[in-house]
């Protein structure tokens, strides 16, 4: 066998390696949680509650509650990668402030819940979630799904299914094939990723009006991706970029005043 023979199996085979790798790990990729869990009071939130939502599959999934003001819309959240809960704190008080109630969900393995995350766990304790929501007397048509950067994919897909008055993402991506595929342009990962949250798809699916945010110097994802998706939805829909926005600071240019806005103009 020849040096460059050798060579070229050692290569091969370590791609191997790694492409098994990737497709062992890709959760442990994809999903970064914080697993404390802590209560609305230690975060500020002392007019919040906990509510704990058992699954079928004996899962508990750890959920903040804020009641709305009378008349007033409710926010079902699904947020993003990074930390849990009490890292959407400041957000859920700027919207409380405002009347608004809301639902923040964990997902499995973040905040205290139990499990593991995926795609289809996080669609199903979604779905549980929206249903506690109408089982409490919201009126679908004052639920607003509220998706953050990884919560997008979740979001999409609830607003698609379910009736709701409205749908809001905030830094969304195409899917997360897109994603990986950025940043593994080595790896065969459009036919081995398992969950995809493909919102480029779904969201042709949804019926409802559409809110898209994101900021035009977004460092994770780009706001090409926004602007897609925005193409891609159903009229009415409106995009609004942030020319000073990264992702996660839209708040800090405007964001919530321009979801609030948006809101009262979409029930008026």
């Amino acid at each position: 066998m020849s040096v460059a023979v050798k060579i070229l199996a050692t290569l091969v085979a370590a791609y191997v390696v790694i492409a098994l790798a990737a497709w062992f790990g890709q959760r442990r990729m994809i999903y970064v949680p914080n697993p404390m869990r802590y209560s609305p009071t230690d975060a500020g939130l002392a007019y919040a509650q906990e509510q704990v939502i058992s699954t079928p599959d004996g899962a508990r999934i750890v959920a903040w509650r804020i009641a709305a003001r009378e008349g007033q819309p409710t926010i079902l959240y699904f947020h993003g990668n990074a930390g849990g809960l009490v890292n959407r704190a400041a957000r859920a008080q700027r919207y409380a402030s405002r009347g608004f109630g809301m639902l923040l969900m964990s997902y499995r393995g973040y905040s205290g819940s139990t499990g593991s995350p995926s795609e289809a766990a996080n669609l199903a304790d979604a779905r549980q979630a929206y249903d506690l929501l109408i089982r409490d007397g919201v009126a679908a048509r004052d639920i607003f799904v509220y998706g953050e950067s990884l919560g997008s994919g979740i979001a999409v897909q609830i607003a698609a299914e379910k009736a709701v008055g409205g749908l809001i993402l905030d830094a969304p991506y195409t899917s997360l094939v897109d994603m990986a595929q950025r940043r593994f342009p080595f790896l065969p990962v459009r036919p081995l990723l398992l969950d995809r949250y493909e919102n480029d798809r779904h969201i042709k699916r949804v019926g409802v009006p559409v809110l898209i945010l994101h900021g035009a110097r977004d460092e994770v994802i780009p706001v090409a991706m926004g602007e897609a998706l925005h193409a891609a939805a159903n009229h009415p829909k409106r995009l609004v970029v942030f020319p000073a926005g990264m992702h996660t600071d839209l708040d800090e240019h405007g964001a919530v005043d321009v979801v609030a806005d948006w809101i009262a103009e979409v029930r008026g």
